[in-house]
């Protein structure tokens, strides 16, 4: 039997290097900017938080105002 694969089915070491490199970068692109978005959020809520304990913004429900 004979394989149905030729020899310029397959890929070089480099192209597989590549490969890899490209999906690396994408990924790192991508979980830098969820990072970026979820510090942000964080960031807001605790300045949110902030301003509502020193009084700035009135509470939620006004009944927890002390």
């Amino acid at each position: 039997m004979q394989s149905s694969m030729s020899s310029k089915d397959y890929i070089t070491k480099e192209e597989c290097q590549e490969m890899i490199d490209d999906a690396i970068r994408k990924h790192n692109r991508t979980a830098g900017i969820i990072s970026m978005c979820v510090g942000w959020i964080v960031l807001a809520l605790f300045a949110e938080g902030l301003l509502r304990f020193i009084g700035v913004i009135d509470p939620i429900l006004p009944s927890l105002k002390l």
